[in-house]
């Protein structure tokens, strides 16, 4: 093993390339498959039978068939109807809809979570569907299912690796194309897997943030906090130097 080897793939410029493919490719995914899954998880709640139907059709297609099959059958089936996405949005398509099959569900436990009694009472204060949903459910379904949520976004970042077998230049493919042209396999990998232990510990850190902002125990906290001895003396001190600026002034 070369340790310098390792550093050089680190900075080079493919690497850096493939790192940002990947997290393009998982951001990009996560967006249209939380917008999808949101749209579904509501579409469940419809009493209309045929969308329940269609509902029921697309979750048994996408969870019940493999991440690689769909991404596959995008890309090369679907050119034989004449539907031609390039490599890049052959993933991200076939992603997004197998991450809308999951969230969906995820987001649905989050509204049904929310207690029927809630809705009727914003019913009774004359908010419309719409404004209970904004204001009611979702600001209480949000806690709940950040944490799921969180765990699919990182999940999805080492899924993405699987659009490598149809040539999208991501972190995985460029990797094992240095290896094969130096045939340093070790050092080639190591650093791909260090690219995605340091993405992976962005998203858990950037999970860890967003459910610190949303518990309400913490904001109680941080409330009190603020009228502490401390806060309402550094508060007191801010005032006399800003009246003492103006009195220079």
């Amino acid at each position: 093993m070369s340790l310098d080897l390792v550093v050089q793939y680190l900075t080079s410029q493919s690497f850096l390339n493939g790192a940002w493919i990947t997290l393009l490719i998982t951001l990009v995914s996560l967006f249209f498959g939380v917008l999808a899954g949101f749209i579904i998880a509501l579409a469940q709640q419809v009493r209309f039978a045929p969308v329940r139907v269609l509902t029921v059709l697309y979750l048994w297609l996408f969870r019940g068939t493999p991440v690689l099959f769909q991404i596959i059958f995008i890309y090369n089936v679907l050119p034989s109807f004449d539907i031609r996405f390039n490599a890049f949005w052959s993933g991200v398509i076939a992603l997004s809809l197998n991450e809308g099959a999951y969230m969906a569900e995820i987001i649905r436990s989050g509204l049904q979570s929310v207690k029927k009694g809630q809705r009727v009472a914003g019913q009774a204060l004359g908010m419309s569907r719409l404004s209970i949903l904004r204001w009611i459910i979702m600001p209480q379904a949000a806690r709940i299912v950040l944490p799921p949520m969180g765990n699919q976004m990182i999940g999805m970042l080492k899924t993405s690796a699987l659009v490598s077998v149809i040539a999208v230049q991501d972190l995985l493919l460029v990797a094992n194309q240095t290896a094969s042209a130096d045939f340093r396999y070790f050092e080639a990998l190591t650093a791909a897997g260090i690219y995605y232990l340091g993405l992976t510990t962005i998203f858990m850190m950037a999970q860890g943030a967003m459910e610190s902002a949303l518990d309400p125990k913490l904001r109680r906290r941080r409330a009190a906090g603020d009228r502490g001895p401390r806060a309402v003396a550094r508060r007191i001190l801010t005032s006399i130097q800003t009246a003492g600026g103006d009195n220079v002034r």
